[in-house]
């Protein structure tokens, strides 16, 4: 079953830009449990636990403790005097630039130390008695011990409820990835009709939860090129890529009765974590795709979709199972093996195609797409692709790239490919690529990608490129990126530099200007897929 809920997206634009600043937030004139309702109907269901540390007014830390059997402290992780910003005096009901003590705090386990509560407040210091002052500037005490020490009589007002993306703070607080879904409330603590504190909590949307969650999050990729597509050698295929930060796919998944699917692209999801089950006779589960980018763009999300999927469902199951198993399964890697190897490893990463011929694992010239039941090709090499080198991905609003039946005519058509390229192409990567990445010199690395454009099955692909392709790659170049090419099928453009991207970024704005599209800058990664789980 595949539903598409009301769900966020993480990504700006049309492609996959990633929107460091989306809110979804529900006002004070709801009541909580409306609040919470709405916060559902885009999310997908909340625990109890995670609905009462939304919803409840009083204590959150007798709440914590409760439910975790275990006392909880603080830890103080930011305390200071400060001016009141404009936003923070009308919060608070005083003038801008009088002072407050900001604070921020985690509540934790006392002995294990697990991150429960993320939670940043306001205290205007001319409300403050000298003791309360004393303890709230001092003292890791949790704020309703310190009012209660006091005998400080005050009420809690919910004023909003909303999920946000996680920023560096909370990836460091709780260990969660990149824009995972934190959930949070704003609230003041009001004495004598005053606003006393102003406090906004937030902890991780995968905490708190009734089962146990399996949340996974994927790399992109550029694929180079293929290497071989003569088959003379008895070898077939083969390809160089590199692994990418961004854009990223973020999946969670839970057991459930049946095996169902929800968010964008979910179809996909479905489809490779049903071919899982069936190899393992593994039972339900619910996948939920929060985050990704347009599929048949050239960056590989299909791959990272189906076996993130299948990774998935054989955690929460406890059955090991390979990426490359996986991908088999699935009917991924059978031309190319980049995709698989970048959810399994990362870096820069060369692989070496396939045996070919009669009574071989493969007999035609075929795209991964329709090459079922072959397994990925093998990685030959693999490196740390230079971190200091960044990479600016372009992509058109143009038609999406080759895929299913067309990608599969278009292999027939033109090869196999004549040998004299493909021997410079097997030149080109072994004598100046590969070097160029291990001693980081990107004038050679450079040279030898806009080579590579020329010769080989990518010159096939660039000549079915839309025109703004083409031009894209000239003028990122000429805006002084060392290289500039199409990644698999495209219409995604990257170019790499080791220094400046403005005058690279408005050379791509310009060139796409009649068409419109994206651009993203983004780094190597070099690591595979991220895991974890959360209860």
């Amino acid at each position: 079953m595949i539903s598409i809920p009301l769900s966020l997206s993480l990504w700006k634009g049309k492609n996959f830009i990633p929107a460091r600043g989306f809110i979804f937030m529900v006002q004070f004139h709801l009541s909580p449990a409306a609040n919470i309702s709405r916060l559902e109907k885009s999310l997908g269901r909340l625990g109890p636990v995670q609905k009462m540390l939304l919803g409840t007014d009083g204590s959150v830390t007798g709440l914590l403790e409760v439910v975790t059997n275990s006392p909880v402290e603080v830890k103080t992780l930011v305390q200071k005097v400060m001016p009141a910003d404009e936003a923070v005096a009308s919060d608070l009901e005083i003038k801008p630039g009088e002072e407050v003590n900001f604070r921020v705090v985690l509540l934790q386990k006392r002995d294990s130390q697990e991150a429960l509560i993320y939670a940043v407040s306001h205290t205007p210091i001319c409300r403050l008695e000298a003791g309360f002052k004393d303890d709230l500037t001092r003292a890791d005490i949790p704020i309703g011990v310190i009012l209660k020490k006091h005998s400080i009589e005050s009420r809690r007002e919910i004023t909003s409820t909303s999920f946000v993306p996680a920023g560096d703070e909370h990836c460091r607080a709780f260990g969660v990835f990149p824009r995972e879904v934190m959930l949070s409330r704003s609230y003041k603590i009001i004495r004598q009709g005053r606003p006393l504190i102003s406090i906004k909590e937030s902890f991780p949307y995968n905490s708190f939860r009734e089962r146990e969650r399996v949340i996974i999050q994927t790399p992109s990729r550029l694929h180079l090129t293929l290497t071989d597509l003569t088959g003379s050698s008895g070898r077939v295929d083969g390809g160089v890529g590199i692994s990418l930060d961004e854009p990223n796919i973020l999946l969670e998944a839970e057991k459930s009765e049946e095996l169902t699917a929800a968010g964008v692209n979910a179809d996909r999801a479905l489809s490779a974590a049903k071919a899982v089950q069936k190899h393992l006779n593994l039972g339900g589960a619910h996948i939920t795709l929060r985050g990704g980018y347009k599929l048949h763009v050239g960056l590989g999300g299909g791959t990272q979709i189906g076996i993130a999927a299948g990774k998935a469902l054989c955690q929460l199951y406890g059955r090991p199972l390979s990426v490359r198993e996986i991908a088999r399964i699935i009917s991924r890697g059978g031309t190319s093996g980049i995709g698989t190897a970048a959810f399994e490893m990362g870096g820069f990463l060369v692989d070496g195609g396939h045996s070919f011929g009669p009574g071989r694992e493969k007999m035609s010239f075929s795209p991964s797409s329709a090459c079922g039941g072959i397994r990925p090709a093998p990685v030959i090499a693999r490196h740390d692709f230079p971190r200091a080198w960044k990479i600016i991905l372009a992509l058109p609003e143009v038609a999406a790239g080759s895929h299913g039946s067309r990608e599969a005519d278009i292999f027939r058509q033109y090869c196999p490919l004549p040998e004299a390229e493909v021997h410079e192409l097997c030149y080109q990567i072994l004598v100046r690529l590969m070097p160029a990445v291990v001693e980081e010199s990107l004038d050679d690395f450079g040279a030898a990608v806009n080579r590579l454009q020329d010769i080989g099955f990518k010159r096939v692909e660039l000549m079915l490129q839309h025109p703004v392709v083409h031009r894209l790659m000239g003028e990122m170049r000429q805006a002084g990126a060392a290289c500039a090419g199409l990644s698999s099928f495209g219409p995604a453009v990257y170019a790499i530099t080791d220094g400046g991207c403005r005058d690279i970024e408005a050379a791509a704005r310009e060139a796409m200007s009649g068409v419109g599209g994206d651009i993203l800058i983004t780094h190597a990664r070099n690591e595979g897929a991220r895991l974890r789980t959360a209860c």
